[in-house]
């Protein structure tokens, strides 16, 4: 049963032994502007509302005076406290990460408080992750809020949020909504398909879980990768098919544009690290002029 804004939060604070910048390492989960399941308020603390192994729950973060004060909702709380030290990167290992390009020494001195975290919620980041396959983000973060918005619960604690609805319920969303959302059949069934052996993806580490993924009908290398980013903190995931990275990887690092090969003969000294890279280079805006067509904003709903 869902707790509302009355009911009491569970908290706790969090003093990490490194100093936290709260929404830099928790934006990878922000699926655009309106996502419904994740907000900044004006106070700087970031909420995340989350379907959890113990049912739904809501999560506050604030980074101050070197704490993380922290405040969980709804009965995953406990879950959601119990991993805020992984959500902001205490599994992390920056410290063996040896820049040798000049761009990214400059990119991580700048984003030093930067930490690859994990959700430990493989399908949770999965879902969005199928919605992004080869689309542009505004494309597929509108499919993302109409069917949070549509199927999703009211998210536990005093935030106007909603829950991301469990694997049992994207089974059972028909094709009509599908079709409203903007997404087509074929991504409508790799989520439908994943939901239901979802149980089997929230186990084993992050080279059982790539196993596990790509085994699944419409995933791959790609999807693999984005998943394993946010849920297992896997800093050395690349997202190999990206329409973009590569040519900021190669940019950055050789001056010029490569492809998927390319990338990764550029990634090799950094293994290990692979992913940490291609963040500090998107955050730190190194990309090549945009002089080509853009991947244009698809809308199925009128197919």
């Amino acid at each position: 049963m869902l707790t509302d804004a009355r009911t009491p939060a569970r908290s706790r604070t969090w003093r990490p032994p490194w100093p936290v910048d709260v929404l830099l390492t928790l934006s990878p989960h922000r699926r655009g502007t309106g996502d419904p399941a994740f907000a900044v308020t004006p106070d700087g603390a970031v909420w995340r509302a989350s379907t959890t192994p113990d049912g739904p729950g809501t999560l506050r973060l604030l980074g101050r005076g070197g704490e993380v004060e922290a405040e969980a909702w709804g009965p995953g709380a406990s879950w959601l406290l119990d991993g805020v030290p992984d959500l902001l990167g205490a599994a992390d290992d920056p410290e063996s990460f040896r820049p040798e390009h000049e761009v990214l020494r400059r990119a991580s001195l700048r984003l030093r408080h930067l930490r690859i975290g994990r959700t430990r919620n493989v399908f949770e980041a999965l879902v969005p992750a199928v919605l992004e396959q080869k689309v542009v983000g505004k494309e597929a973060w509108r499919a993302w809020r109409y069917l949070v918005r549509r199927f999703g619960a009211p998210a536990p604690g005093p935030l106007d949020l909603r829950v991301p609805p469990p694997p049992r319920t994207w089974v059972t969303i028909p094709s009509w909504e599908w079709h409203k959302s903007g997404i087509e059949a074929v991504r409508a069934r790799t989520i439908i398909g994943a939901a239901r052996v979802a149980s089997r993806l929230e186990v084993g580490d992050t080279l059982d879980a790539d196993r596990r993924l790509r085994s699944l009908s419409g995933i791959g290398v790609w999807t693999s990768a984005e998943v394993r980013q946010r849920a297992l903190g896997d800093a050395d995931a690349v997202s190999v098919g990206d329409y973009h990275i590569p040519g900021i990887v190669g940019w950055a690092l050789s001056g010029r544009k490569v492809d998927d090969a390319g990338m990764l003969e550029l990634l090799a000294p950094y293994a290990g690290h692979r992913y940490r890279v291609t963040r500090l280079l998107e955050l730190s805006g190194a990309a090549p002029p945009r002089r080509g067509p853009r991947m244009p904003v698809r809308d199925y709903r009128h197919f």
